[in-house]
């Protein structure tokens, strides 16, 4: 294939003309120079043509080893998800190829790695934290991580948050704000029982099963599902006097005031139209 591939070089470059490659058969070394051919052809085609995708195609197949290469360098992520890391990074050698330039005089090997990695690297920030933070937070996490594991070293101790920020001559706040965000990388599944000292038979429950209280704003929605056929059958003054008193927050002075009655009468009526409410939700439950 090696000689199979030069001879092809020769004839191209005499005629003009791409060889017929099977990209899958070309050794990284033989890549290398096919690539040259290729790209020189690449900038004289008209994009959209036949001649163009298949220059293109080629290209990218011949170059997967780069993306092999550089997803190599995060396999042990422990995400699991190589394949994934793969289709990223030819994501960065499609955007290389379509950006390079034999007039830099750079070899493309040197100038699509940046690319594929830098793709991967954003894969990574983007689809590996459980909560979403800002990236400059995610890039505080790392930086954080570094100066607490140089700073252990040295005090051998966990180092505080006044020395953290001294170290990188930031503020505690910021470490502060860092810090918390760094609790959001990764979650812990409801379903998992509490580790660590307490209770024997709390540790055997799952936290969904710790955590949480009833919700007293349940049963009030419940009793106002309850409470709602009950008053509509009352009639308009009644429903009047529970909104201005209820509803309004007035007093009872400032709704006999309102509607020309005595504070007493509203007294009476009020408690008159709460003792049917309350006898009506009783014979309910």
């Amino acid at each position: 294939m090696a000689l199979d591939a030069r001879t092809g070089i020769n004839t191209a470059r005499e005629g003009k003309q791409l060889p017929d490659v099977d990209p899958s058969s070309v050794s990284p070394r033989d890549a290398r120079e096919l690539s040259k051919l290729f790209f020189e052809r690449l900038r004289t085609l008209e994009e959209g043509t036949h001649e163009y995708q298949y220059a293109r195609n080629t290209l990218i197949e011949m170059n997967l080893s780069l993306v092999q290469f550089a997803a190599g360098r995060f396999r042990n992520r422990g995400d699991g998800r190589l394949e994934d890391i793969v289709q990223v990074g030819t994501i960065g050698l499609i955007k290389a190829i379509d950006r390079f330039e034999l007039s830099r005089e750079v070899e493309f090997t040197s100038f699509a790695i940046p690319y594929i990695t830098g793709e991967i690297k954003r894969f990574f920030r983007d689809t590996t934290w459980a909560v979403h933070v800002p990236r400059r937070l995610q890039e505080l996490r790392t930086t954080l991580a570094k100066a607490k594991e140089h700073l252990a070293g040295e005090l051998d101790r966990d180092p505080t948050v006044a020395e953290l920020a001294a170290h990188l001559r930031i503020d505690e706040e910021e470490v502060i704000e860092g810090l918390i965000a760094s609790n959001g990388y990764t979650a812990g599944s409801l379903e998992v029982p509490p580790s660590g000292p307490g209770d024997q038979q709390a540790r055997t429950r799952p936290h969904a099963e710790l955590w949480g209280e009833e919700d007293p704003g349940v049963e009030l929605v419940e009793d106002l599902l309850s409470l709602a056929p009950l008053l509509r059958e009352l009639d308009e003054r009644d429903r009047t006097l529970l909104s201005l008193r209820f509803g309004q927050e007035m007093t009872q002075a400032q709704i006999g005031e309102h509607l020309g009655l005595s504070q007493m009468h509203v007294s009476r009526l009020l408690s008159r139209t709460l003792a049917k409410l309350r006898t009506g939700l009783l014979g309910q439950t």
